[in-house]
């Protein structure tokens, strides 16, 4: 018997031990970062044919869905490391007004296009929280924002009974009333059959409690009104 077949294992599935989760993972990283180029592309792309392209529907839509792919992957991403118990907020000094302000530049160029004005509404306060995970919530937020709103949406940043409180607000219809609450979301509530997960709810809650001081944990508020009238997300971080 040659060396070949004496090493040939009798079952080959007894020899493999795949973890399959840490694989989706590889796969969504991957992606993520494919779509990360996808958006640097395009936006590179809408400065050059800026006169062809800049109102073009078919094109904002093109951005609009790989933003939010871009962003459901990091949600997931996020979510498979709190489950594994390896999603940390490393907590740092950030000067508000300009977090904002160059976070709204981020999405100034599909804003432009689709006629949706972004404005920033916040006090010369500084805060303390991770800029990375603070992004992403406000990713996907802005990106519910533009696909409810119908002309405006504003960030907002302001200091309540020792709460950093950013928010998102657009001049929507608002939240349906099962929708608006504070606290956290369960994982268990989740409904993958219904279209609507709430699982950038999820993720923007456990970003949120990621933030303590003391005996002061982060939370999010959905309600309506605001000064635009339609949906407010508010983030409130110790």
């Amino acid at each position: 018997m040659s060396t070949r077949d004496q090493t040939n294992p009798a079952n080959p599935r007894e020899s493999q031990s795949i973890d399959f989760s840490m694989v989706l993972a590889s796969a969504v990283h991957d992606m993520k970062n494919s779509l990360g180029m996808l958006l640097n592309s395009l936006d590179e792309l809408r400065q050059e044919q800026a006169s062809s392209i800049g109102e073009s529907s078919r094109f904002n839509t093109v951005q609009y869905e790989a933003e939010r792919m871009h962003n459901d992957l990091v949600q997931l991403l996020g979510i498979y490391r709190l489950g594994e118990n390896n999603l940390s907020a490393h907590i740092e000094e950030h000067f508000v007004p300009d977090f904002l302000s160059e976070h709204m530049a981020r999405h100034t160029p599909l804003l432009d296009g689709l006629g949706i004005e972004l404005a920033i509404e916040a006090d010369d306060i500084n805060g303390f929280f991770d800029e990375d995970l603070l992004t992403g919530v406000l990713n996907n937020t802005i990106n519910n924002a533009i696909r409810y709103t119908r002309s405006r949406i504003k960030l907002t940043a302001i200091e309540r009974e020792g709460f950093l409180v950013i928010g998102v607000e657009d001049d929507g219809d608002g939240y349906p009333e099962n929708m608006q609450h504070s606290g956290t979301p369960s994982f268990k509530s989740l409904d993958f059959k219904s279209g609507s997960t709430s699982l950038g709810l999820f993720f923007a809650s456990s970003v949120a409690q990621l933030h303590s001081e003391g005996d002061q944990t982060g939370s999010i508020r959905l309600h309506n009104g605001g000064s635009l009238g339609g949906g407010v997300f508010e983030i409130l971080l110790p």
